[in-house]
């Protein structure tokens, strides 16, 4: 009787341990959160996702893109934002000469209304103007990118109140600053545009280089006053024509957008 104690207690024991670890593994499910996700219940909490393509501002005013080169010529869009919105796009260069001409009249109206539309480079190609339409979505991209950028800028500037040393409307009139823009060829020389901006806006835009000798004296000092007068009173490249001086007009316009772009408006 005595020899048989010891078995029985190691019986009882193992026959605890076994009910013991059936117990262990009944309760784990209900405490394993993938298995409680698999039988539909609530997941464990995961980290917040921020919505997927969560739109940054874009930055209000004119921003001109990167000339986009094609095998019939460059191809450059700039755009207008008002109130975060392409409000108006327009291709300051694009291919001419030939029959890139009649493609570019058919083809440019139809890609500056897709951009508004779209409010994004990812519009249709025009049939027939392959090249021109791929030179000017990779354009309109690098302009809506320089208006990301822009408007991250304001945002952040908007957010530091008005500790940034900048003016507020109040504490001081803001500092000027003058810059110039690049020259641009035209048939009978180079325009080139210097303007100075104060608190965001043109006080003053004045031609550094124009073409000159023979009639281009008499068309550039016809052309150029009404062409500084416009700027300022516009604050952007987005100015009419001087009648009559179609090409100093023309290359006045490009090198005012690039000093605007510089100086950041």
């Amino acid at each position: 009787m005595r020899k048989s104690h010891p078995v029985r207690r190691a019986v009882l024991a193992t026959a605890a341990t076994v009910s013991g670890i059936v117990l262990l593994l009944s309760l784990k499910p209900a405490s394993d959160p993938g298995a409680a996700e698999a039988a539909g219940g609530a997941a464990p909490p995961a980290a917040a996702q921020s919505p997927q393509g969560g739109a940054q501002p874009i930055g209000d005013g004119t921003v001109t893109g990167d000339a986009a080169q094609t095998q019939y010529g460059a191809v450059q869009v700039r755009l207008t934002v008002s109130g975060g919105k392409i409000t108006k796009a327009e291709a300051v260069q694009a291919p001419k000469g030939g029959q890139s001409d009649q493609i570019t009249s058919n083809a440019v109206p139809k890609l500056n209304q897709a951009a508004v539309t779209a409010q994004s480079a990812d519009i249709d190609a025009v049939s027939g103007a392959t090249y021109t339409s791929t030179g000017y979505k990779k354009s309109l991209q690098s302009a809506l990118d320089k208006a990301k950028a822009a408007g991250s800028s304001q945002s952040s500037g908007a957010g530091s109140g008005s500790g940034s040393g900048q003016d507020a409307g109040g504490g001081g009139e803001a500092q000027a600053r003058t810059v110039t823009g690049d020259a641009v060829k035209t048939q009978y020389g180079p325009v080139q545009v210097r303007i100075t901006v104060a608190g965001g806006k043109i006080i003053k835009a004045e031609a550094v280089q124009t073409p000159k000798g023979g009639q281009s004296d008499q068309i550039t000092s016809n052309a150029v006053p009404k062409l500084n007068q416009a700027a300022v009173a516009a604050g952007t490249a987005d100015i009419d024509a001087v009648s009559g001086a179609t090409y100093t007009s023309t290359g006045y316009k490009q090198s005012l957008q690039s000093a605007l772009d510089r100086a950041g408006g």
